[in-house]
């Protein structure tokens, strides 16, 4: 029986990376399916982890009516499964389209995401996902904090500085340094995982640096061991 299956983290978790085996390891057994994705870090049109894999994806759009783009499909060719990367940026309506196409068409849609914002908040698709998912499932994969606990949340700072307060979505150029984005007068924003003590606190790893608790750049505590949490 087909299922729609959330998988679920945070950044540098290998969401992305997975959602490509997923692909990969269907496709080599001769399932036909179809990429999805939003907003992916490498542009527009692909899937793209962190270690250097893609793969060509159908971007969604705000006006995407994913029930009518795979069924179209569908009627040309035989979809067996869908994979949806970035899936915290579809709307709730686009997330039942999905659950539409499983339950109408058979066919299997694995959706890869985020939960939660900068802010702590869900993404509106990420809440819809785990609300109608046959199952939700968090990848093996750990994101770690700088202080070596495992990562629960996602932070975002602006030129440096942490903020949980803004726009839940901001798109803007990528900057040379991966991760980040020049949003004009916003500032350059940046991404990074925390533990929630060093979230709540809004302790970074450049907040420790600066106080000689972890030296950022090996990953490690100032006395050369692991770093441990706070």
């Amino acid at each position: 029986m087909a299922e729609l299956v959330f998988f679920s983290g945070t950044m540098d978790c290998g969401k992305s990376t997975l959602a490509l085996q997923v692909d990969h390891n269907h496709r080599v057994q001769g399932r036909q399916g179809l990429l999805f994705t939003r907003f992916d870090r490498s542009g527009e049109a692909v899937i793209s982890s962190r270690i250097g894999l893609a793969r060509p994806a159908l971007e969604v759009a705000e006006d995407t009516d994913l029930w009518h783009e795979v069924s179209r499909r569908h009627r040309e060719r035989p979809v067996d499964y869908v994979v949806a990367d970035e899936a915290q940026f579809f709307s709730p309506e686009q997330v039942e389209q999905l659950a539409r196409v499983v339950d109408d068409l058979g066919v299997d849609v694995f959706a890869f995401g985020i939960t939660s914002d900068f802010r702590t908040r869900l993404f509106p698709g990420s809440a819809r996902l785990v609300e109608l998912a046959d199952r939700v499932q968090v990848p093996q994969v750990e994101a770690l904090c700088w202080c070596g606990a495992r990562a629960t949340h996602n932070a975002r700072t602006v030129d440096g500085a942490m903020v949980v307060a803004g726009e839940q979505v901001v798109v803007g150029d990528v900057g040379e340094r991966e991760g980040t984005l020049d949003v004009g007068p916003v500032g350059t924003i940046a991404y990074e995982v925390l533990c929630r003590r060093h979230h709540v606190r809004r302790e970074t790893a450049a907040v420790a640096a600066a106080r000689g608790e972890v030296d950022v750049r090996a990953g490690v505590s100032a006395g050369s061991a692991p770093a441990a949490p706070r």
